[in-house]
């Protein structure tokens, strides 16, 4: 039973989750050779504050104004 794990920042709607977990499924069942219906998706969605990349959070990021 492939288990896939999709973390990414909140803001994602019922509808795009919906859309990726199509998507995803399909693709895992075309490349891994699976059911879709064994196919597992879980989304952990985490504040921008919760993620850091380089040593600096995303929501720093985020809030920096943006360089020319």
């Amino acid at each position: 039973m492939p288990m896939i794990r999709v973390e990414m920042y909140k803001g994602r709607t019922a509808e795009q989750k919906r859309a990726l977990a199509k998507e995803l499924t399909e693709a895992f069942v075309r490349a891994g050779g699976s059911t879709p219906e064994s196919v597992q998706i879980v989304f952990t969605d985490v504040d921008q504050g919760d993620w850091a990349n380089g040593g600096i959070l995303a929501s720093d990021r985020a809030a920096a104004p943006a360089k020319a």
